[in-house]
């Protein structure tokens, strides 16, 4: 039987991106529980399970402390904002809020027109790759410079990080209060955009994810943005 796009889409995430859902936290946290349980057999069991939740919760403060440091987002909801001259190279940018400045602003190679006709016939994958280099063992993933970008499978040239200047700057201040639409920005030649929300799920150090959700919350992400370090 042939695959789906959205097999395929499943079939790529599932090999990158290796997270626990809610009910296997909740497993791991009874597993934790019961173990504190059977010490109600050994003396001073109540000591002992003092110091386990002490321990426990120890732990839990340095996992949130050591996400808030490797994250730049305080939620997995982010605004993402495509844009770009229509014979130009279009560009990603992902906030906070409309607001904050870009976490992660790349231009690739992909010239707009090309992009939005791609998707207008149907889902989109976009795929960012970078290679690990031992000189830059604790940067970011979302720091990498240069990465080798795929559409669909199609190899597309390089995508290249980007400070946000005037320019940029410029056409996000533009869409500021859209929460969710595509247009072209009057007054400014030819320069198309999309803004949406998109869900962002990190696999490792080493893999991210950023799915455009779809307001009516029906069928899956019409486009989808992988970045990987290989």
């Amino acid at each position: 039987m042939a695959k789906t796009p959205q097999d395929s889409s499943f079939s790529f995430s599932r090999r990158y991106f290796h997270w626990k859902n809610k009910d296997d936290e909740m497993q791991e946290i009874l597993n934790f529980t019961s173990k504190s349980e059977d010490l109600k057999t050994f003396p001073n069991s109540t000591r002992a399970r003092k110091k386990i939740s002490v321990l426990a919760i120890s732990k839990l403060r340095a996992a949130l402390a050591l996400g808030r440091d490797r994250s730049p987002f305080s939620s997995g909801r982010v605004v993402g904002t495509l844009f770009g001259q229509r014979r130009g190279h279009v560009r990603f940018a992902f906030q906070e809020d409309f607001k904050a400045a870009p976490a992660f602003l790349v231009e690739l190679a992909t010239p707009t027109s090309a992009l939005v006709k791609e998707m207008a016939s149907g889902l989109v994958r976009v795929a960012l790759e970078c290679e690990k280099r031992a000189e830059k063992k604790g940067a970011k993933l979302l720091e990498e410079p240069v990465w080798r970008t795929y559409c669909n499978g199609k190899k597309c040239g390089y995508a290249m990080r980007r400070e946000c200047g005037p320019e940029e700057w410029k056409v996000l201040n533009a869409v500021g209060p859209i929460s969710m639409g595509a247009g072209v920005i009057p007054g400014d030649g030819e320069m198309m955009y999309m803004r949406a929300k998109f869900e962002r799920v990190v696999g490792s150090k080493d893999s991210e994810a950023f799915y455009m959700m779809n307001p009516d919350g029906n069928g899956g992400p019409e486009l989808s943005i992988y970045l990987l370090r290989v």
